[in-house]
């Protein structure tokens, strides 16, 4: 009998804890990848549009030399290093138009290396 109120029990809180976060009225999003390769002197994509409020990994790769991307409104700083790649999470929170800056000097056209991030609603 007593193993059979265990099994009761144990049956109820797992019930309890799925039923629990579909109530809490948080949806659960996974972010939204956002592949991105650097070389020297551009982004590809040049152009990314993402919407305020929805959680992104922006996974950067590099085949050439490090690179970086900053985009300071949107809170976001990632380095990869040559023939690597990294992620960083961010969620944006304003809509706009945002330039991104390679923030890793690179060569001779870095000052002119930038994306560009539009954020919708």
């Amino acid at each position: 009998m007593k193993i059979r109120h265990a099994v009761t029990i144990v049956f109820a809180v797992v019930c309890a804890c799925g039923l629990g976060s579909q109530l809490s009225g948080i949806p659960s999003v996974d972010p939204r990848r956002v592949e991105i390769t650097a070389k020297r002197f551009s982004f590809d994509p040049g152009v990314v549009t993402l919407k305020k409020g929805e959680p992104v990994v922006l996974v950067l790769k590099s085949n050439d030399v490090p690179h970086g991307i900053r985009v300071r409104e949107l809170g976001l700083d990632v380095k990869v290093s040559k023939g690597g790649s990294a992620e960083a999470r961010f969620t944006p929170n304003q809509v706009g138009d945002f330039v991104g800056h390679c923030s890793v000097f690179c060569g001779a056209g870095h000052g002119s290396m930038s994306i560009a991030f539009h954020v919708v609603n």
